[in-house]
């Protein structure tokens, strides 16, 4: 009789697994503060609150998200280190739509089979996501599902805690007719839409080690692009405009209505522009968008018309080029746009907000109202991009 069957012989390596968590050990605690208490390696990851105690209405907020079928471009390239950037992005900056400073952040990793290098280097990038949102990485899970999941595959999710006090709550409430959006530049696809940019990519035959001129690069460099994260640039402006009601800092626009500049975030995601900006809308309400302000960047470009990609299913998938809009009040416009793009975010001023109008509902796939199952306001998309 041969020799019986060993957790090993099953395909799981705790020893690996082990070892993952020692080589990701130096990039967790680089998240950490003063309010994240214990180690690695803890049942749970604790935080301490005490901080709240200075709010009068601390309301908590909380997102998880993935990056989608992006991470079958960072597995056929083997490189490993962005696509928990990604990850980071894609969680905090859904919190901080509401107006929320993300407090926390824990990771999920599903894989085939534990490779210690390939597991930290995607920790190590999730480390460098939280750092630059300002987010403690205070736990994770990773599983090895052998028979599941091809031993080079793997996939990645994530969950955060922020918090915002209820007085500074953003929303479509605080949105009033004849608000500004501001537009804030991508760093490129981000992690929304790769099911259609892999299909398009793969019909035409092109390999991700091919030189694109007008990418300036690989197309595999240019696919595994990190989504950019907006959290602090969000929270500055934020509270540069507003003030912040827990330090007591005042505002630095004062608006005709005495309320404050700031009225809301949309993270760009998938659903494209128009779809995510209508469910920061009130009823009623319609933003004007105008794709004159803007060039298409070349990657999308080069997706539309490698797939023949109806611009309209590129609108609905794609961000094309916008990651985050800001919508606020017409005197805080220009303060807002000097403040972001001081911090080397590019933005512009892509439209108004007003009321619907019948002559918009009748305009076809250029308008949209309520998405994602939110009945909230509409978009409507104007004018032709402009030349790049």
């Amino acid at each position: 009789m041969g020799p019986g069957t060993t957790y090993a012989s099953a395909g799981v390596d705790v020893e690996a697994g082990d070892l993952a968590v020692e080589m990701m050990k130096d990039a967790l605690k680089a998240t950490h503060n003063g309010s994240v208490i214990g180690g690695v390696g803890g049942f749970a990851g604790l935080y301490d609150v005490s901080a709240l105690l200075k709010y009068s209405q601390p309301l908590l907020a909380t997102s998880t998200d993935g990056v989608g079928t992006k991470v079958a471009i960072a597995q056929a390239l083997d490189k490993h280190d962005t696509i928990g950037f990604d990850l980071v992005g894609m969680v905090v900056d859904d919190i901080v739509v509401v107006g929320a400073e993300p407090l926390f952040m824990t990771d999920y990793i599903a894989c085939g089979k534990v490779v210690p290098e390939r597991i930290a280097d995607i920790v190590r990038g999730i480390a460098l996501g939280c750092q630059a949102a300002g987010t403690a990485l205070v736990g994770g899970e990773t599983a090895e599902h052998p028979g599941l999941l091809g031993v080079d595959e793997y996939d990645v999710a994530g969950a955060a805690t922020g918090v915002v006090e209820a007085s500074a709550l953003l929303g479509p409430e605080r949105v009033r007719e004849g608000d500004v959006v501001i537009a804030m530049a991508s760093s490129g696809i981000h992690s929304n839409g790769y099911s259609l940019v892999r299909r398009v990519i793969n019909d035409a035959g092109w390999s991700l080690d091919r030189e694109v001129t007008d990418l300036g690069r690989t197309l595999g460099e240019e696919l595994l692009e990190p989504t950019r994260i907006y959290t602090a640039d969000c929270l500055d402006v934020m509270r540069h405009l507003n003030g912040d009601p827990v330090s007591g800092t005042a505002g630095a626009v004062t608006t005709a209505s005495g309320e404050p500049a700031l009225h809301g975030f949309s993270h760009v995601t998938g659903g494209g522009l128009a779809a995510n900006l209508a469910r920061v809308l009130p009823q009623g309400l319609m933003a004007t968008v105008d794709r004159e302000t803007w060039s298409l960047p070349a990657v999308f470009s080069l997706v539309g018309q490698l797939g023949r990609v109806p611009l309209e299913d590129l609108e609905r998938t794609l961000n094309l080029g916008v990651g985050m809009v800001a919508v606020v009040d017409p005197a805080a416009a220009d303060e807002a746009l000097n403040r972001l793009n001081a911090r080397g975010l590019t933005s512009w001023v892509a439209g108004t907000v007003g009321r619907v109008t019948d002559e918009a509902r009748n305009a076809g796939s250029d308008f949209m109202q309520g998405a994602k199952g939110v009945d909230g306001g509409a978009v409507l998309l104007t004018g032709n991009y402009a030349a790049a």
